[in-house]
């Protein structure tokens, strides 16, 4: 019979090395996942701003 999940994800974690002092992202692709959606929200809220500024004069 296997173990429950969470006991299954306790073990997993507990095999894993501690994250480094410097590093905020475990999984690089998360890191660029963030950075990209950052990018793109910024972007939006610069067009957004671009065509206020347009629809005023």
């Amino acid at each position: 019979m296997r173990k429950p999940l969470e006991e299954r994800i306790a073990d997993r974690q507990a095999k894993r090395p501690p994250l480094k002092d410097d590093k905020t992202f475990e999984h690089g692709p998360a890191k660029w996942l963030f950075v990209a959606f950052m990018v793109f929200v910024v972007l939006i809220h610069l067009v957004g701003l671009v065509i206020v500024m347009a629809m005023e004069t």
